[in-house]
């Protein structure tokens, strides 16, 4: 269509008021269904939503005013909605991008950790298929003065069983021999001593 032409239909639809509009774009569909000389591209999901809508709320005889509103409303709604799956396309397509580059390896001389025999990664970093480090175990507690080196320490007692002697040893079910041994839960009202 010539710019012209369409900027002058243009300007006489905006003298119109909704209902004339209305009555415009019927016919237009009309005209366009009839005498098309090529096809229109189609309107994406949310634009053919919104139409569905807008042509739903005309059938039932809704005022153009109240159309008009709930349009402007799908409008932005719409705008929001390809904003966010332009972008989430757009971090999907840098995934893919970075899932099909090959890794590049460190400079020649730089310090690294062995991985592998040939492999190294920088300092402080994990290792491929290595777990992230994680906090340290709990050590077993050390001898004292008053529990024998060889000797496991006894477990502090508390007030939910029954109170081991003063060099006996706590050894739970299923535990290996010269393990250290687990102490049994405490309430929540002690305190560990």
């Amino acid at each position: 269509m010539n710019p012209h032409l369409r900027d002058r239909i243009l300007r006489k639809l905006e003298s119109l008021s909704d209902e004339r509009a209305y009555q415009v774009l019927d016919y237009v569909e009309f005209i366009e269904s009839k005498y098309a000389e090529r096809q229109n591209p189609p309107p994406n999901v949310f634009q053919r939503f919104a139409e569905t809508v807008e042509d739903r709320l005309r059938a039932g005889r809704v005022s153009a005013a109240t159309i008009s509103e709930a349009m402007g409303l799908m409008n932005r709604a719409v705008s929001v909605l390809n904003g966010v799956a332009a972008a989430g396309k757009s971090v999907a397509n840098d995934i893919v991008t970075a899932a099909g580059r090959p890794a590049s390896p460190p400079p020649a001389g730089s310090p690294g950790v062995m991985t592998s025999p040939g492999a190294t990664s920088p300092p402080g970093s994990t290792p491929p298929g290595a777990a992230p480090p994680t906090a340290a175990p709990p050590t077993a507690p050390q001898p004292t003065a008053a529990t024998p080196a060889g000797a496991q320490p006894a477990a502090p007692p508390s007030s939910s069983s029954p109170a081991t002697g003063a060099g006996s040893a706590t050894m739970s079910v299923g535990s290996t021999p010269g393990a250290p041994p687990v102490p049994p839960p405490q309430s929540s009202g002690e305190q560990p001593t």
